[in-house]
This record gives structure tokens, sequence and C-alpha cells, in this order.
């Protein structure tokens, strides 16, 4: 049976895209971005594990286990988080619900919402209500329908992202289209699908036949390594979603046969928005891939890949491309997991800086430094204990990342 993923594509069949300026972002700039599936979708959901939650989060959670996890309209509103507003964010969530499903002809508990942007400030309903026939008049399964979806959903973000991918079976194909927001904020921490539990926002289109079971089996490992393997600044937002949906408009179905093409474009187009997330970081100079090897477990590979990237000390060499290994070393070493130093080895890119329990005598500053000036490169730590391994990416910490959260409310 031919199977074969492919980047890029046609966008799947049966949704519609569209955004409108509804006057929440003080820019002026789209602010309110809807996707419609005509028919109705399967979804699956994965939210943030931060206990203090959204709103929307709230609302969201509670309309998948109503429908058994289908999703008529996706509506997102940028410049305002509608979190720590009470029992009135509910209740202003609630409302432009009902308002979208009477103007879209769903049911109301097929609405699902999203918000993204300034936490604590009242939620202007009443803004979103009176966009919704405008932004129902711009509509449309358009490429630049979907990629103005993209862009009304950016807060902090200076450019939209998204991804594609198609998979032919048995001379069939399917299609995926994600967009993603995020530049700040950024450290998911996604829990289990309908788990209880300035913002990354994720949405992943497909047209492929599937139900909502399958759906939240294959979206948790395709989030492990791609969305929960990253980290701008170490913060979890209180909104953080991964929403996928599935039309089955392509009359592909997701069975034996499409699910291992299906699984690998889906972690192929996550990893790539997780990637563009950080490579948008708020005043990113350098990505930094860390690859952690030699571990007991992935768990392992991933906790002190954790502790390397949430270090302050760590992300302002790399904004320097100052390569002081002892940082990196005293990270692993405070992450919890037990190795023995004497046996870790360190590579800035390709060049060699600790083995041996001390500097490499191959160890070559300029060289490394060097490395460290290019935009992307890895470091690769080998604990050299066992097979587990995880790559994660990050980023440094520029005085741009300070003066833009800095001045964020003001």
């Amino acid at each position: 049976m031919e199977r074969e993923i492919k980047q890029g594509g046609a966008l799947p069949l049966g949704f519609e895209w569209g955004a409108v300026k509804a006057g929440i972002k003080a820019s002026g700039n789209p602010d309110l971005a809807i996707a419609r599936a005509s028919r109705g979708a399967q979804a699956a959901a994965m939210f943030t594990s931060n206990q203090v939650v959204a709103a929307p989060v709230t609302v969201g959670r509670k309309h998948l286990g109503t429908t058994g996890g289908r999703v008529s309209l996706v509506l997102v509103n940028a410049g305002n988080a509608n979190c720590a507003t009470g029992q009135a964010g509910i209740d202003a969530c609630n409302q432009t619900c009902i308002a979208a499903a009477e103007t879209f002809g769903c049911v109301f508990d097929e609405v699902f919402p999203s918000s993204t942007g300034i936490i604590g400030v009242p939620f202007p309903a009443d803004k979103v209500v009176a966009a919704l026939p405008e932004l129902k008049a711009t509509m449309g399964g358009t490429l630049q329908n979907a990629e103005s979806f993209a862009r009304a959903i950016m807060t902090t973000d200076t450019r939209m992202k998204v991804a594609q991918a198609t998979i032919s079976v048995g001379g069939k194909e399917a299609h995926l289209f994600g967009a993603a927001k995020g530049a700040g904020m950024i450290h998911p921490q996604l829990g289990a699908p309908v788990a209880p539990h300035a913002t990354m926002l994720v949405y992943l289109f497909t047209d492929i036949a599937a139900d909502s079971a399958q759906l939240r089996e294959l979206l948790p490992p395709a989030v492990e390594r791609s969305f929960n393997s990253i980290s701008i600044d170490g913060d979890t937002s209180t909104n953080d979603t991964v929403l996928l949906l599935a039309s089955g408009a392509s009359g592909l179905r997701l069975d034996d046969r499409s699910r291992g093409a299906f699984q690998g474009a889906l972690a192929e187009v996550c990893e790539k928005l997780a990637y563009a997330i950080v490579d948008d970081g708020e005043g990113v100079t350098h990505v930094v891939t860390l690859h952690i090897t030699g571990a007991l477990s992935e768990a392992d590979a991933k906790q002190v890949a954790k502790a390397i990237a949430h270090s302050p000390l760590c992300k302002t060499a790399w904004s320097s491309a100052d390569p002081n290994w002892g940082r990196l070393m005293a990270a692993a070493g405070y992450s919890g997991v037990k190795f023995d130093p004497a046996k870790v080895t360190i590579r800035i890119g390709n060049q060699p800086v600790y083995e041996g329990g001390m500097r490499s005598p191959a160890f070559n500053e300029a060289a490394a430094h060097k490395v460290m000036q290019q935009r992307d490169y890895t470091i690769t730590l080998d604990l050299r204990q066992g097979t587990g391994e995880c790559r994660f990416v990050t980023c440094d910490l520029t005085t741009e990342y300070v003066k833009i959260n800095a001045d964020y409310s003001t």
C-alpha cells in the first residue's frame, strides 16, 4: 500500500476561516478570528496544566465534554486573555459562544472559544458580539483566509506561524494545516486531552475521517515531542491550548493503513510550529537545540534539558555567544537527575568542550564562540548512562525581552 507524506499541498477540505478588527487590540490590528467546520468536526484538545486557567479554557473543556468531542466553530480573540476575571469572565465567554452559535447556525456547545492577551482585564464581550456579522462575511476556504486567521491571533508575535502537510494512502489524499501563535510566556506543559486542568495557541485542521477517540490517542505523543519540548522563558501560560479538528471531508479514513502516515504528518506539522514559536520569541537572537543523550530515560533527558533551558546564566551566555560550559554542567547538576560528571561529554555544535570531568583537551574557545554566533545551533550533552534522549528547543535571554515584558501592560 502506497503511503507518502508531502510538505505543503492543498488546505484541508471542510473548513473556512476569517478574521476582523473587533477593537480589542490597542494597535487596531485584526484581533478576532474564526474557523468553521461546515458539517462539524471531531476534535481532541490539550490544555495548560497551570492551576490558574482562563475562562475560555474552562468553557472549551466543558463544551468538548458535553458534545463528546464535536466542534463546529473555533472563536479566537487576541488582546485580552479573559483570565482572572471571575464569574464575569465565564459569563462573557458564554455570551460570545451563544452569539456565535446564533450567527453561524450551530449548537452553542459546538463553539470552542480561545483568548490570548493581557491577564486580569475585564473581557469586552460586546466588541466580539458586534463584530460577528462582519466576521461571517470575511470567511472563505482559501489560503488567504487561513492566513488571515493565523495573523489575527498574534499578540507580541512578529510573524504568523503556519505549516502544512499532505498524506497519500492508496491513491487518496488527506491534508493538514496548522496555525499557531506565541512569542513569550512560553513553556507549555500541556496535559492529557480534556484534562482537568502571552500564551501558546495552536489549531490543527485536517480533512481525514477520524473520531474523537482516535484523535485523543494521536495528539499527546505529537505534542510531547514538539510543544512540550520548547521553552522561551520558562513561564507556563494560563491559556495554552492545542486543538486538533478532523472534518472527514477527504474521504480517507484514519485506520491501520493510514495511521502511520498521518501520525508522521501530524508530528511534522507540530514540530515546525513549535520551532517557529521559539524562533519568533520575544527578543530572541539565538535558537538553541539542547540534544540530551545517554540518559536512563527520555523523562530524565528532558529534565536535564529544562534545567539548562531555564537557567538565566545559560540563556544570557547564549545571547553574547559566550561558550561558558560550566553553566551547562551546573544546571545539569541541579536538575535532580543523577549522573557521574566524569562520564559526561558536551559539544557546542561540533566543538568538544567538556569530557572526563573537566575541560576537553580539544576545547577551542574561539571556534566554539564562532558556532554560538550563528542564529541556530545545537548543544549536545551526553550523560553516558543509557539510551534515553530528547531534543529541546530554547533560546537566549536578551535586553529586548526584558523591555517588551517590562512595559507589556502599560
